[in-house]
């Protein structure tokens, strides 16, 4: 069976009174692999009879295997979207039915229907995602992730090249013509040698368990906000290759769209909201290749899309994200950016701002000291600890994982930004010895503030990591605080002038 001979079936499934009573309208969306037919509250997702590379729906049995592959993979993320499966059937008299008498022509996965509206490629478009829904969908990621099956048979060294050299092959089919053929070179030369230097890295990580059974088509247009909740939908079933990814490989899909679609700030929220709930700074050497790998599967899909009649803006897209993989194999160097003031004072806020512009994308990890002190405590970031949590002990704890995993994010060659109050002298001198023994350039930012501001800021903070209160800061209104060489600002005024005026100063 062919695409073309499911003409007849397709044209039945656009019709509404296929779906019974309270349709009115069906709305067709086609892929390259499916048609999703849009009837009142439900969808229907038809697999197309089609043989490509990586996959073949060309006999009935197929697409059955298909679809219940995919219910049991979606499930995982989308259980009230993936309904079940139905079979269309046709009587002795050739009329067509969803599970009527006579034999099967084919089957259709049914779904719930959500509002397009709310896909997540929509909502950036037009502005509707802010950093708190993109660490939102960070958390829904990292707890997929952490529940997803390790595929160790899959992956590593062997995953990374067939990547590489799959990429090569279909961008390739383009130079000359679309592409340069030296840049298709470049970028291809390129992965090999950081492949070359990753390999005992990606088996580690394999052997590990962290190569698992992900999504693996993570961009933003397979999201949707689903009773208030980001969910992934639309996870590849079809071929465990390009499924069966490490985590941080399944993540950086969604790190690269968010920058390709000009959101460098969501791509560093998600990207620090994924670390502080994994913890998996061991997949940082990594992400330049992951990110560059990304961005040449979207050159060369979106090369075939325009070659096969898509819109001609997917030729510039293409050309584009072409130079997105080379640069990603050429990130700029780390540095150590320290930010320190007393509570209210907008560390955080200002960390959270600067993190995109600082170091190699999608940006700086930003560490901070109130996140790492739940952590070594074992509860939740938005969970309020007992006053042990605060202790002289808990606090040299704190501080000292401050600088441990500062030093191994810059030695991976990943840029940080150290968020904490850095009241003592020789915090801020550990902090400063950080990033003389990794090598990498330090910069110190101390915030003051008005008083009565900061009581101000402190006593509004809602849903914050941040257990300080009001007499929390009284307190720290009262300490020694020594001489401070770090360049100072007076954050009383607006977050967003405080912003500017560090980012002229260091030049990003």
């Amino acid at each position: 069976m062919t695409a073309d001979s499911q003409a007849e079936l397709v044209a039945w499934l656009s019709l509404p009174s296929s779906y019974g009573q309270g349709v009115t309208s069906v709305d067709r969306i086609d892929t390259h692999i499916s048609s999703i037919f849009l009837a009142g509250e439900r969808a229907y997702k038809l697999k197309r009879a089609v043989r490509l590379p990586f996959l073949d729906f060309t006999t009935l049995e197929q697409r059955r295997t298909a679809c219940e592959r995919e219910l049991v993979v979606n499930r995982r993320t989308a259980p009230e979207l993936y309904l079940g499966l139905v079979a269309v059937t046709r009587d002795k008299g050739g009329a067509l039915a969803f599970d009527g008498e006579g034999a099967t022509v084919d089957w259709v996965i049914v779904m719930a229907r959500f509002d397009q509206e709310h896909l997540f490629d929509r909502l950036a478009a037009k502005g509707g995602l802010a950093r708190d829904d993109a660490r939102a969908l960070a958390d829904v990621i990292a707890s997929f992730h952490q529940s997803a099956e390790p595929q160790s048979e899959w992956g590593g060294e062997a995953g990374a090249s067939f990547t590489i050299n799959t990429n090569q092959a279909s961008l390739a089919r383009f130079a000359p013509g679309l592409f340069d053929p030296a840049q298709v070179g470049a970028v291809t030369d390129g992965s090999l040698a950081w492949l070359f230097r990753l390999s005992p890295l990606l088996e580690r990580r394999r052997l590990n368990g962290l190569v698992r059974r992900c999504h693996g088509d993570l961009h933003l247009g397979n999201i949707c906000l689903f009773k208030g909740r980001p969910t992934l939908f639309d996870a590849i079933e079809f071929n465990e290759e390009f499924a069966c990814i490490d985590v941080f490989y399944d993540l950086s899909f969604l790190i690269m769209d968010l920058e390709a679609r000009g959101l460098p700030d969501l791509a560093s929220a998600v990207f620090n909201r994924y670390l502080e709930r994994t913890g998996d700074f061991d997949a940082l050497p990594a992400l330049p290749l992951f990110l560059s790998l990304r961005a040449a599967i979207r050159a060369h899909v979106c090369a075939a899309t325009a070659e096969a009649g898509g819109r001609a803006e997917k030729r510039g897209e293409a050309v584009a994200y072409l130079a997105r993989a080379g640069a990603y194999l050429a990130p700029s160097p780390p540095r150590l950016l320290a930010v320190g003031g007393l509570s209210g004072s907008g560390k955080s806020r200002l960390a959270a701002d600067l993190a995109p512009f600082v170091g190699a994308a999608p940006g700086a990890v930003a560490l901070r000291s109130d996140v790492l002190r739940k952590h070594l405590a074992g509860i939740d970031p938005f969970t309020r600890l007992s006053a042990e949590g605060y202790s002289e002990e808990m606090t040299g704890r704190t501080y000292a994982t401050l600088y441990e995993q500062a030093e191994r994010i810059l030695r991976a060659g990943h840029a940080v930004i150290a968020d904490a109050v850095f009241s003592r002298p020789e915090q801020r001198a550990a902090i400063e010895a950080v990033a003389s023994r990794a090598g990498v350039p330090f910069d110190g930012l101390w915030l003051d503030a008005d008083p009565k501001v900061l009581r101000e800021r402190v006593d509004a903070r809602r849903n914050d990591a941040s257990d300080a209160t009001v007499a929390v800061l009284e307190r720290q209104l009262t300490y020694p605080l020594g001489d401070i060489f770090w360049r100072r600002y007076d954050a009383s005024g607006g977050k967003a002038e405080t912003f500017l005026a560090v980012r002229k100063d260091l030049a990003i």
